[in-house]
């Protein structure tokens, strides 16, 4: 599967003001639901729809409403900073949570919390994480995702490692990547260069 990188020049505004450490908390969590809005047009641009018969105040029309109510999982804690936009924009949203927690020596994922809809019938998931690094997190709930029913898989990040992307595409090429940023590589603790620092810690104010 492909992966798109924002050409906008307005996401490209907003990663600059995220990318840089002097930005407060307050305007962070701003930005971040404001490029995750141009994420998710992007990502969402190909959902099918189907004919419904409504009639405007002139006349009877059929028109395109979605065919099928998406399932939003946030990667915890960070990608709740991208939760908000897409329950506005997609109302009929079902919304599950993976808590995935790094070992910092071995960079591998370990799941702590799962919650996930009982029913995803082939439903299309977006999988939401601002920092696609290793990959290890995200591959493992893109893993869970679909074994828990979904249909497509989209994975939306702020910003991307090469390493990352390498990882989903060859664990799960069918998965599509949408990002704000394909960043340079890895430094040697796993956290993305240039990036923007820690996410959560940024996005809550907890930064040492």
């Amino acid at each position: 599967m492909t992966i798109t990188v924002l050409s906008h020049p307005l996401a490209a505004h907003y990663l600059t003001h995220l990318r840089d450490k002097t930005t407060k908390p307050a305007n962070f969590r701003l930005l971040t639901k404001r490029l995750t809005v141009l994420l998710a047009i992007e990502a969402t641009r190909s959902l099918e729809t189907r004919q419904r018969s409504i009639e405007t105040p002139m006349e009877a029309i059929d028109c395109p409403v979605l065919a099928d109510p998406l399932v939003a999982v946030p990667i915890l804690r960070a990608g709740l900073g991208m939760l908000d936009p897409i329950v506005e924009f997609f109302p009929d949203v079902s919304v599950g949570y993976i808590g995935l927690e790094r070992d910092h020596e071995t960079a591998a994922a370990s799941a702590y919390y799962v919650k996930l809809p009982p029913k995803m019938d082939g439903r299309t998931a977006l999988i939401l994480d601002p920092m696609l690094a290793t990959g290890g997190s995200a591959c493992s709930a893109i893993t869970k995702v679909k074994a828990a029913g979904a249909g497509q898989v989209l994975m939306l990040c702020i910003v991307a490692a090469p390493e990352g992307v390498a990882r989903i595409q060859a664990e799960h090429p069918d998965v599509a990547i949408f990002t704000a940023g394909l960043d340079r590589e890895l430094n040697a603790v796993k956290y993305i260069l240039p990036g923007l620092g820690d996410f959560g810690d940024r996005l809550y104010g907890t930064e040492g």
